[in-house]
């Protein structure tokens, strides 16, 4: 089993950068790909990005495509997201999930963390 653990969000104007880290508690989380999903009130969960077990294999949501970027460090068990030029509509909770293989569909990934509010100030 992997438990993943979000941390890095917060509150953040138009314009402005944060990252988020999934913080993996094994040494197979080396061997699984991770994906961002992000929910806003009232909405349902969506797809931001996700990332093959070696980085060497992303995609992205065409909404955050040329301003997010996953990468990840699996010497420290830790996949980010780097956010720049945030939007009001970026603001949600972010998510971290893991399965075997990458995909952008929610129902594929059977490992989550608890979430990370992100807040974008207009």
């Amino acid at each position: 089993q992997v438990q993943l653990v979000e941390s890095g969000g917060g509150l953040v104007q138009t314009g402005g950068s944060l990252r988020l880290s999934c913080a993996g508690s094994r040494r197979t989380f080396s061997n699984v790909a991770v994906g961002w999903f992000r929910q806003a009130p009232g909405k349902e969960r969506e797809f931001v990005a996700f990332i093959n077990w070696s980085g060497g294999n992303t995609a992205y949501a065409d909404s955050v495509k040329g301003r997010f970027t996953i990468s990840r460090d699996n010497a420290k068990n830790t996949v980010y997201l780097q956010m720049n030029s945030l939007k009001p509509e970026d603001t949600a909770v972010y998510f971290c999930a893991a399965e075997p293989r990458g995909t952008p569909y929610s129902k594929d990934y059977h490992y989550w963390g608890q979430g990370t509010q992100v807040t974008v100030s207009s």
